[in-house]
């Protein structure tokens, strides 16, 4: 396991890595970029933790989901080289987004990252044949997590570890139709609760599906708060599917989820 203090020197000190993804810079500090650097160290630190459980096959798959300028997954195939992890890792990242996959591409070469591969394409209706042990999101913008999500279940991935972004498809349909009105009447408290309850059935969902869940923080809400990172891990015994915790909270509150709508 990588400690945090390691993981933060490692990203911290490379001063070329974060010049070519675009995080460092002539300023001397800039707030933005300081800001995405914790939120990724914190990330790394909880998906290093997990390694500890893998089963130590050679390789290691991981798929990047929403990768944008995919600043996850260059620092993470830096800590994978740099701490020697007796693991072979192979990033797939897929975005909608030509340029920014273009240039993830040309970064890449820059870096001599050569086990990395970036794709144009939506997060479901991507599909590879090679197996992925790992479903990776950070800050994938409102329902891009729920894809990320269930692109996971979809692969039978061993790890889906994702950190939400904007929650704003279940809060418009907490209005009315369920006991909490008289809480969700007011437009902050039902923005809050709509938070908590969207990442209730996120990983009532996941439980359901066979995986075991976590949920924890990245970093300190003074930082962001979105700092919420949800780590799924699938079950070694096959478990029987039981959605009913998850139905029972769509039920309470008269919600579709759109994890609902993509199975």
């Amino acid at each position: 396991m990588l400690e945090r203090i390691y993981i933060e020197e490692a990203i911290r000190s490379a001063d070329f890595l974060l010049k070519c993804i675009g995080l460092k810079s002539k300023a001397d500090f800039n707030r933005a970029k300081d800001k995405k650097i914790n939120e990724i160290i914190g990330f790394s630190e909880h998906f290093f933790k997990i390694l500890n459980l893998f089963n130590k096959k050679k390789d290691f798959n991981i798929l990047e989901c929403s990768c944008g300028k995919s600043y996850l997954s260059f620092v993470l195939n830096h800590l994978f080289r740099k701490a020697k992890v007796d693991l072979e890792p192979f990033f797939f990242g897929v975005d909608r987004n030509k340029i920014l996959i273009d240039k993830c591409n040309k970064i890449k070469t820059e870096l001599s990252f050569n086990n990395m591969q970036f794709i144009e394409n939506n997060i479901i209706d991507y599909n590879t044949t090679a197996p992925i042990d790992a479903v990776i999101a950070l800050h994938a913008c409102d329902t891009a997590t729920d894809q990320a999500i269930a692109k996971g279940i979809m692969l039978n991935a061993k790890y889906i570890v994702v950190v939400p972004c904007c929650q704003n498809q279940i809060r418009p349909q907490l209005k009315q139709g369920h006991s909490l009105t008289a809480l969700t009447d007011f437009g902050l408290l039902r923005y809050r609760f709509a938070d908590i309850l969207t990442e209730a059935l996120r990983s009532q969902f996941l439980r359901g599906n066979g995986y075991s869940v976590e949920l924890k923080e990245i970093t300190t809400s003074r930082i962001t708060p979105k700092n919420l990172i949800i780590i799924a891990r699938k079950k070694k015994k096959e478990s029987k599917i039981s959605l009913d915790l998850y139905n029972n909270l769509t039920n309470s509150f008269n919600v579709t989820p759109t994890l609902k709508e993509l199975f």
